[in-house]
This record gives structure tokens, C-alpha cells and sequence, in this order.
């Protein structure tokens, strides 16, 4: 991450340094339209509270979603921009050893907000390849205990909101010259979350697990 965050650094210095004309080329706002496909982990890396008698090799795994995503990007000059996406993605969460295909949490929703600051290079072909990064917060809600977790009488479940990182790659191909493009982009997050399942408000199961999602996105983009 520390590696990541020097070579944004040195294009962030870069991206400063394009002359005014070229800044000027095009509009500063980039809107696109896209479809998500949302790649979460979802492993048991800590169990703290387990009064229930969880077997010894409980592990999970959330399950993916593809979604409708809008992307909104501000260009400060031709190389250099800042990046916000909105979605909202659900995902259930089951064992896969010690409690196989056990479902343990019920549709969780999740807005995964996120600001990426990009650098943009220019070829002559006119295709814009791009690096990014920038901090992300995962905002959980609708969470419901999963089918067997209510069987054992669990009344309550939640998951923590959580700060964490993301890393990007794509490339904008232009289409025509009207400021129209075919936009491809990958995002890797870095995150985590504590899971708490309830009976009658005490906590009988927390654990944290690993959600290092993969964000793979494909659309059209128009800059204006």
C-alpha cells in the first residue's frame, strides 16, 4: 500500500505540471454509467464471543452481485481527477466448512462509498489508461440474521460500518468526438467488518471478517 501511495503521489506531481491548454481541452466533469460486478471474500479471520459452540473449523464466504453503478468524476486538468461511485450491493453470508452451506447473515445491503484520486496518461491513439487510490467506507444496512442463526434463536445481527483503502486500474477508449467513451475499471478494496449476531440484546457470536472485495466495472462515459 505504502508503494501505491508514493506513485500517486509522484502523479499527482505530475498531473500539476500539464501546461493550461492542454487542461482546457475538454469539460471538467466526467459522468458514467456502468455495470458492477461485486467479488467479496466474506472469511472468519477473528472470533471474539462464541457461546453458541461454533464448530472448531467454522469458516464463511459472502456471496457476489452485480449491480448498476453511477460514477462521477471531476477533472482538475487532462492527467489528474477525483472519482466518486454510488451503488448499493446485497450480499448473504454461509459456511463453507464446519457449518456448510449453514446461511448466516440474511441480504445484507451495502454502500461502499469511495473517492479515488486518478491519474490519467495520454496516448496518441487517444485511449486513456488510469491508476488510482483513495480511502472508502463501507456503510451496512437492512442486515438480518441468516436462516440459521434464527433457528438457534438469535434475535439481533449486525455489521460494523468500517473505514478502509482502495486501489484502481482502467482505461477510457474513446467513441467519436463528442466526449463519449467506453470506460473498463478494476478496484481493489482493503476492509474488514465485525459481525455481531444477538438474543435478546447480548451478544452470542462476533467475529470479523474479510471482505477485500474486487469492484469490476464495464460502461459508457460521457465527459462534458
Amino acid at each position: 500500500m505504502r508503494i501505491a501511495t508514493s506513485a500517486l503521489a509522484v502523479a499527482l506531481a505530475a498531473g500539476m505540471s500539464i501546461p493550461a491548454a492542454a487542461q482546457e481541452e475538454k469539460g471538467p466533469l466526467q459522468v458514467k454509467l456502468l455495470g458492477t460486478a461485486v467479488l467479496v471474500d466474506g472469511k472468519i479471520t477473528d472470533v471474539r464471543t462464541d457461546t453458541v459452540g461454533l464448530p472448531a473449523n467454522t469458516q464463511t464466504s459472502a456471496n457476489n452481485n452485480v449491480v448498476p453503478t453511477v460514477a462521477i468524476e471531476y477533472f482538475f486538468n487532462d492527467n489528474l481527477s477525483l472519482e466518486t461511485i454510488c451503488c448499493v450491493t446485497q450480499h448473504d453470508v454461509d459456511g463453507v466448512t464446519g457449518l456448510p452451506g449453514a446461511e448466516l447473515v440474511s441480504d445484507a445491503r451495502l454502500i461502499p462509498a469511495t473517492f479515488t484520486l486518478k491519474y490519467h496518461i495520454n496516448t496518441d491513439g487517444g485511449i486513456k489508461p488510469y491508476v488510482g487510490a483513495g480511502p472508502a467506507y463501507f456503510i451496512f444496512f437492512d442486515e438480518d440474521p441468516g436462516a440459521a442463526t434464527v433457528a438457534l434463536g438469535v434475535t439481533d445481527f449486525d455489521l460494523s460500518d468500517e473505514l478502509g483503502f482502495a486501489l484502481q486500474a482502467g482505461v477510457d477508449i474513446p467513441v467519436g468526438k463528442n466526449g463519449a467513451s467506453v470506460s473498463l475499471d478494476a478496484k481493489r478494496y482493503f476492509i474488514d467488518t465485525d459481525a455481531t449476531w444477538s438474543i435478546g440484546g447480548a451478544p452470542v457470536i462476533e467475529t470479523t471478517h474479510k471482505l477485500d472485495p474486487w469492484v469490476l466495472s464495464a460502461g459508457i462515459a460521457y465527459r462534458f
